[in-house]
This record gives structure tokens, C-alpha cells and sequence, in this order.
């Protein structure tokens, strides 16, 4: 294929399915979270994100995201997959075909990603619907705007894997969708504790791999700016990780499991952004800064009535909003190929263009969200009775539950693998 590097092709298809792994991990990572009636439900979302997301990033999502060069939206040209072929994606080396399948990805988990915000009362069909959308309205519109060639990126916002539309994007929408599907009953009332530390720790391991084809192959290739993210993602996280213990010691003399976990995901989200822009050491200074914002607003929230149920908002929005900001500061074109340098190394508009982002995106992501959310509120329930959550929504969204709840269980419906306790 003419213009085709096959090293980087290759690259760039084991990055695809790296990112993809990352939706079950997250999966697996909220089920460890939330009750243990809530398991099947939580994974579900995740799970379902996979399907709907692809669809609509199929059908319009890639073409709004990255058709064109207009401000605020790309066209239509390439919609339900039109030109989408084995001819290299401009500025790359990369078939357009693997291009949009890395990029589908993306929108994947950020989908996902929101669900945090309302496990344990969304109602699952409402759910879906609300995803379908938000992917075009909210995701492809960022993507767009920051790295798609939109009025962000126009203006001198560097954002190297995705700290505006995932990152940004997923926390401040979660802050949106918590306020309008609003509490849980129990909110408040008793200790809404994980279920399984083990399934959070798991997950958590299985995002920071996968988070090396997310940051690595944000770069389309094996150059430069993508083996430096990739190094970058070994840094931060573990940087967190030292001063997250390190804060939990002092606190309460313990270092939690949750909250090693939580670090981790932290300090992938906080370099995401800054990735192929800053060095090693700097990668390591991110992490580490990530840390305190994200770690005190996690603390904060509880006090609050506002039941963003997994603190997608802390340990997406604030770390994202954080590594955005860091670029402005400590980005430096010795390492990233002349991208462009942060006010410690001489160019104060590289700070203000991040600044920029920092407060569009998060508006754009909530606003829209809330509206959208409030929009369907008003065509169908977007939770159900109060006894459909005190059961579970293992069993009322799924008929299943994720572990067995005694002996002579009934299973019905074989062949579809329908199974149902005795308790149902």
C-alpha cells in the first residue's frame, strides 16, 4: 500500500485492541466498586458501551469528529463509513481504516466512562439511549475541537491523547448526570462500601496496560512522541501511586487497596494529555502533582449531596484538567518535536491556549449533558421504584446475578443462558 508504513500499521492495530481491553478492565474495575447486588448491572453498562458507541461512531461520530477542518463540527463526508479506506490517513502513515477503528476506541470507553456517575439507579434502556447520543453530541464535538482540527486545536491547544474530550469530557458530563438522575436512597443514610477490592485491583492493573496502546499510540506510529508517551505512562502512574500511599499513611496510617488502585488510574489520566509533550522527569512531577487535587476532591465529595457514585469527576475531570494545564507550564519542544513549549520554557500563549481548553471543554461536556439528560427525563423514567433499587439491578435490568445466592439454583431459559436464583 503506497504511503504505508507496516511498522507502524502494526503498532497501531496492537494499540486498537490494547484500548478496547481497557472497556472490560473498566468494567471490572466499577463492578469491584459498587454493591454486590449491582455487579452484573455495573459491567453491563461497560460492556454495552462497546456496542452502542461503535455504532453511532460508525454511523456519524468519526465523520462530525474528524471531516474537515470548521470550527465547531466536521461534515458528513465521511459518515456511515463513506471513504473510510486502505489510503493513509493525512499526517500518518496509518491506513484510514485503522485510524477510525483506534479512534472508535476512544469514544468507547469515554461512554463508559459516564456510567460511573449513575450505577446502582440508572435504569438500563435509558442508559443505552443516552449513550447513543452523548457520543455525538458531546464526544465527537470535543474530539473535534481538540484534536480533530477544531477551533481548539486551531487556536494552539495541545492535547496529546485525549485530556479534553475522554478525560475532561467523561468527569465534568458525570458531575451533569449525577445531578439530574440524583441520589441513591441509601445515599447518606448507610456505608455504600466496594464489594470486591480484588475485581477494583484487577482493573486497575488491566487500564494502565492497556493505557500504553491509549498514550503510546496517540503518537499513529513508533516515532518520537510515541515511545515517549509510552514511557511517560510507566512514570506517572507510579509517581501517584508513592504519593498516594504516602498521603493515605498520613492520614489514617493505612494505605488502602481502593485507594492504590484509584492512584493508578490517576496517574494514567493526568499524563494522557501531556503524554508526547513533556519529559520523563516532568512525566514524573505530573504524576506526582496529580495526586492532591485528585485525592482531597475524592475526600470532598461525600460531604457534598452530590452522589457521582465511582468520582469519575476526581479521578477524570480534575486529573484530566490537571495534565492539561500541566502542558502549558512544563511542555518542551527538545522533546516533542517542536509542538511547542509551556511558560517555564518561554512561551506564556501555550498557557493561556490550555487555560482555554480547560474551561471549554468542561462547560461544553456538562451543559449539553444536563440538558440532554433532563431532555430524556421528560420522554421516560430515567430511574426506577425505589423497591426495583433496594433488589438490585442485577435482577431487575438482567434476570442474573453475579454470584450464586444458594443451592438448587433454577435455570431458565437454557439456551439463551438466561439463569435466575430462587430468589427471583
Amino acid at each position: 500500500m503506497p504511503g504505508i508504513d507496516t511498522g507502524d500499521t502494526a503498532w497501531m492495530l496492537v494499540a486498537t485492541a490494547l484500548v478496547l481491553l481497557m472497556t472490560p478492565a473498566l468494567g471490572l474495575f466499577y463492578a469491584g466498586l459498587v454493591r454486590e447486588k449491582n455487579t452484573l448491572n455495573t459491567f453491563m453498562m461497560c460492556l454495552a458501551a462497546i456496542g452502542v458507541a461503535m455504532v453511532t461512531w460508525a454511523v456519524v461520530g468519526y465523520s462530525l469528529a474528524f471531516d474537515g477542518t470548521a470550527k465547531f463540527l466536521g461534515g458528513l463526508d465521511h459518515a456511515f463509513m463513506r471513504g473510510i479506506t486502505f489510503e493513509p490517513h493525512p499526517g500518518t502513515k496509518i491506513p484510514e481504516i485503522v485510524f477510525f477503528a483506534f479512534q472508535a476506541t476512544f469514544c468507547i470507553i469515554t461512554v463508559a466512562l459516564v456510567a460511573g456517575a449513575v450505577v446502582e439507579r440508572m435504569r438500563f434502556v435509558p442508559f443505552l439511549l443516552f449513550s447513543a447520543v452523548w457520543s455525538v453530541l458531546v464526544y465527537a464535538v470535543l474530539a473535534h475541537w481538540a484534536f480533530g482540527g477544531g477551533w481548539l486545536m486551531q487556536q494552539g491547544t495541545l492535547d496529546f491523547a485525549g485530556g479534553v474530550a475522554v478525560e475532561m469530557g467523561s468527569g465534568f458530563s458525570a458531575l451533569a448526570a449525577a445531578l439530574v438522575v440524583r441520589a441513591r436512597k441509601d445515599y447518606g443514610r448507610q456505608a455504600l462500601v466496594p464489594h470486591n477490592a480484588m475485581y477494583v485491583l484487577v482493573g486497575a492493573g488491566l487500564l494502565w496496560f492497556g493505557w500504553f496502546g491509549f498514550n503510546g499510540g496517540s503518537g499513529f506510529g513508533i516515532g518520537k512522541p510515541g515511545v515517549l508517551a509510552f514511557v511517560n505512562t510507566l512514570l506517572a502512574p507510579a509517581a501517584t501511586l508513592v504519593v498516594w500511599i504516602l498521603i493515605d499513611l498520613v492520614r489514617g496510617r493505612q494505605a488502602t487497596a481502593i485507594g492504590a488502585a484509584t492512584a493508578v488510574v490517576v496517574g494514567c489520566v493526568a499524563i494522557t494529555p501531556a503524554g508526547g509533550y513533556v519529559s520523563p522527569g516532568w512525566a514524573l512531577a505530573v504524576g506526582a502533582v496529580a495526586a492532591f487535587p485528585c485525592y482531597f476532591a475524592i475526600l470532598w465529595r461525600p460531604r457534598t449531596r452530590v452522589d457521582e457514585t465511582l468520582d469519575v469527576l476526581s479521578a477524570h475531570g480534575v486529573a484530566g484538567l490537571t495534565g492539561t494545564l500541566a502542558i502549558g507550564f512544563v511542555a518542551q519542544q527538545s522533546w516533542n518535536d517542536g509542538a511547542g513549549n509551556g511558560l517555564l520554557y518561554g512561551d506564556a500563549g501555550q498557557l493561556w491556549s490550555q487555560v482555554v481548553a480547560v474551561l471549554a471543554g468542561p462547560a461544553y461536556a456538562f451543559g449539553v449533558t444536563f440538558l440532554l439528560l433532563k431532555g430524556l427525563g421528560l420522554v421516560m423514567a430515567l430511574r426506577g421504584p425505589e423497591s426495583e433499587e433496594a433488589l438490585g439491578m442485577d435482577l431487575t435490568h438482567h434476570g442474573e446475578e453475579a454470584y450464586a445466592s444458594g443451592e438448587g439454583a433454577i435455570l431458565i431459559g437454557v439456551g439463551s443462558g438466561v439463569g435466575r436464583s430462587p430468589r427471583v
